[in-house]
């Protein structure tokens, strides 16, 4: 009975027979149909082996016309360099950190394999192509998970490789259909011969989605982290590197925090694939659970400095360069500096709230050069509702008294000095009686009488800088403004009938920028050097195309001229009268920094602007809406503290000690007399005063008179027939005179001001303060001749000269 069944056993199997469990007919049909029935095997195998040739041939045909059909129109591999030709164009600071990209509908900026941190190279292999160095730019393996997921009726997916992901970003669609994946099949396996893994992974790195705009790991930096991609932590480049796959759902600012668990993904395939340690992938882990993105989703630093960039680009690129043309644009700006400014401004402005302070700029320059190391154009450009885009560092506001140095430095240039004495009384500047008054009034509301040049500019006294104005010309002074950079003050007849003496204490409008190119001159001795901003302009190759040249030093006053109106700015003591000694004004352990402010009426604008050798901060605060502060005092609230600390950053940061203007040879020192400017005089006190060579005094100052009276008829001056005969008395008296230059109608307004000071501030108990101011009529008796009086002796004082002022 065995050896029988053994003997039908080996009988069945010389015959085929297809079945499959549990459904025994479908196999005996499909051995009938085929004509397998009681076949031999051997048989069998040899008609499917042919059935397999024919059929793989055939799969061969149809494949190779396939590939032959969608290839006819195939777009070639080099395209892939050629598409990155269409970059945002970066925005740079002096030092090389990107500050903005500049793009129109995608922000994509290039960046080398070698400045990608490899932290997300190996992130992005593991995650999305564990075998990218090793295949042929295409997965067999995927390929057959795809048709799988076909036949399951999943749709058409996966089984992309990097080479593939790639093509399909630059060169083709995303669509789903079977003919784009052959497309992308065959330009995979083209584009894998044609460059190296190295670069098939740099351009990968710098054409795949992030999300948003970005388009690239640079471009994604800026957007999540705003910072350069070389920097980023194996926290942020496990993050970047799981956001290709789906940038919308795995973004942070989509709402949730799915980036975690995809983080998690990408830092397990690293491990896995040997690139870090599990203790490396849980520090990293934590890092992300914890991870803080940019406040704002632009990327951008500087704003204010990079939009006033764009415009200048613009304007010489026009804007589709710019936008598309990839350009690497090397600023003046100092970020480091930018950062700390902006920090300083949005604190002190909010510490101002109470005194109504809304908004304020800064900027910072290298006198010498010219050159923008910041500017904020606001507390905070991203506060909508305050519109902080607003750059008020650009914009015209009245500058208040803070360009009085450049009236006084047109005096010096005239012949007037730091000793030139004029009086700070109340007084009133029309030409004649039919014009309409305009009396000025100093910040404090008070008049200080007698005062001097360094004591006038130094406390910044209106009257006296008003006084001033008028005695060396409006026109003169608006001339040497524009000069040195103010923009808005050219000298034209329009502008000259629409500014009269105000002009000195904030008539006409200015811009913060024009003012630190204004000081800039005193800070180089005289000579000007236009601010700039852009060094250099690059375009995606790497070719120049601007390169920054210094124009020559253009000279606007002497190096004597601007001594002197530094070394009054920076003279601490000289302006203790208004602002005291310890005031924001002063800057540890640089007592040489010369510094002004200025106050416009009602408040609206306040500033301080100061500089030494080597560097030169400029403040503004107020509202944008021009709506008047508290009362913000200058030195001490307002602009002066943001200056403080800015000035104070900037020194030390940069490492300078003290740096005293450079005193000209041609600039003396003398001895003078502290009250009227002229030499000593006995019982009166002195002070030292810097002249240059030919302007100092040579005698006592006018001010001090012993005037000759009459004999004969009290409180008269002697006529010349007395003077000649000797006959008369002298008397010391205290002589305060000035001339009106602007009057018209015969009126000395300026003497009025004065003697009403001197009755308000000096009784008739001193008589030295009122000298007669008639002369006596008095005549000889004919009828006693003889009658010779006998001589007085006399005092004759040399007057110091007073220059002729230049209208």
């Amino acid at each position: 009975m065995l050896d029988y069944s053994r003997r039908l056993r080996r009988r069945r199997n010389r015959y085929f027979t297809f079945t499959i469990p549990g459904i025994s007919h479908f196999g005996r049909n499909f051995n009938r149909k085929l004509g397998l029935q009681n076949t031999p095997r051997i048989i069998v195998a040899s008609r499917l082996a042919k059935y397999a040739l024919f059929g793989l041939i055939g799969l061969i045909i149809v494949m190779f016309g396939l590939f032959l059909w969608y290839g006819r129109d195939l777009p070639t591999p080099g395209k892939l360099i050629a598409a990155q030709a269409n970059q945002s164009s970066g925005i740079y600071d002096r030092n090389g950190a990107l500050l903005y990209s500049v793009y129109q509908d995608q922000n994509r900026i290039y960046v080398n394999l070698k400045d990608i941190p490899k932290y997300l190279q190996q992130g992005t292999i593991a995650v999305e192509d564990k075998n990218f160095y090793t295949n042929k730019g295409f997965s067999i393996t995927g390929y057959l998970r795809a048709g799988l997921n076909i036949a399951l009726l999943r749709g058409l997916s996966g089984g992309s490789t990097l080479t593939q992901q790639l093509v399909k970003n630059v060169l083709l669609s995303s669509e789903q259909t079977i003919p784009r994946k052959i497309k992308e099949l065959m330009l995979s396996i083209q584009v894998d011969r044609k460059y190296s893994k190295d670069e098939i992974l740099e351009m990968y790195l710098n054409d795949v989605p992030y999300g948003g705009t970005a388009i690239g790991v640079q471009a994604a930096s800026q957007l999540y982290f705003n910072k350069e991609v070389k920097d980023l932590s194996l926290a942020q480049s496990a993050f970047l590197a799981g956001l290709p796959q789906s940038p919308s759902v795995y973004s942070p600012f989509s709402g949730n925090k799915y980036y975690i668990q995809r983080s998690q993904v990408v830092l397990a395939a690293m491990v896995r694939d040997g690139y870090i340690n599990q203790k490396q992938a849980d520090s990293a882990l934590a890092e992300v659970k914890k991870m803080q993105f940019a406040e704002n989703s632009i990327g951008i630093k500087a704003p204010h400095f990079v939009m006033y960039i764009k415009q200048q680009l613009i304007q010489q690129f026009g804007e589709a360069v710019v936008e598309s043309g990839g350009l690497r644009v090397k600023t003046t700006l100092d970020y480091n500096i930018e950062k700390e400014a902006e920090k300083i401004v949005k604190e002190e402005v909010a510490k101002a709230k109470s005194l109504k302070v809304g908004n304020g700029a800064a900027v910072v320059t290298i006198p010498k050069t010219g050159e923008i190391l910041a500017m904020v154009g606001s507390a905070d450009y991203f506060d909508i509702d305050n519109d902080g885009n607003f750059n008020a560092a650009i914009s015209y506001r009245q500058p208040g008294s803070s360009l009085k140095p450049i009236t006084y430095a047109t005096a010096f240039s005239r012949g007037y000095t730091a000793a030139t004495f004029l009086m700070d009384t109340k007084t009133n500047f029309k030409a004649q009686d039919s014009e309409k008054d305009y009396i000025p009034v100093n910040y404090d509301d008070k008049y200080r009488g007698p005062i001097q040049v360094r004591f006038a500019l130094a406390n910044s006294i209106n009257i006296p800088a008003v006084k001033m104005l008028a005695m060396v010309g409006v026109k003169n002074v608006m001339q040497n403004a524009h000069s040195m950079g103010i923009s808005n003050w050219q000298p034209t007849d329009e502008n000259l009938r629409n500014v009269g003496y105000s002009l000195v204490l904030g008539g006409r409008d200015v811009r913060l920028l024009d003012e630190m190119e204004a000081y800039g001159v005193f800070a180089n001795g005289g000579t000007k050097m236009p601010l700039v901003s852009i060094l250099e302009v690059a375009d995606a190759k790497g070719n120049v195309l601007f390169k920054y040249k210094a124009p020559s030093p253009q000279r606007i006053f002497s190096q004597e001229i601007s001594f002197l109106i530094s070394h009054i700015l920076l003279d601490n003591a000289a302006r203790s009268m208004e602002f005291g000694t310890y005031s924001q004004l002063v800057i540890p352990n640089h007592p040489s920094v010369s510094v002004k402010t200025g106050t416009t009426n009602e408040i609206r604008d306040n500033w301080t602007v100061g500089y030494t050798l080597s560097y030169a901060v400029g403040v503004w605060v107020g509202n944008n809406d021009n709506s008047p502060m508290s009362k913000v005092s200058s030195g001490i609230t307002g602009a002066a503290p943001i200056w403080n600390r800015l000035m104070s950053f900037v020194l030390k940061i940069k490492g300078k000690q003290d740096e005293p203007p450079q005193k000209p040879d041609n600039v003396i020192a003398v001895q003078i007399d502290a009250l009227g400017g002229g030499l000593p005089r006995d019982g009166q006190p002195t002070r030292s005063e810097y002249f240059i060579k030919g302007t100092e005094p040579t005698g006592q100052s006018t001010i001090y008179q012993k005037l000759k009276l009459s004999k004969h008829q009290e409180g008269k001056l002697a006529n010349s027939l007395e003077i000649s005969k000797g006959d008369y008395d002298t008397k010391d008296y205290m002589v305060f005179k000035e001339s009106d230059p602007i009057s018209t109608d015969g009126k000395n307004r300026w003497q009025e001001g004065i003697d009403a000071w001197i009755k308000e501030h000096y009784a008739a108990d001193h008589p030295e303060y009122y000298p007669p101011k008639d002369t006596s009529d008095y005549k000889e008796d004919s009828s006693n001749p003889t009658d010779t009086p006998t001589p007085t002796p006399t005092e004759t004082l040399t007057p110091t000269p007073t220059p002729t002022p230049t209208p």
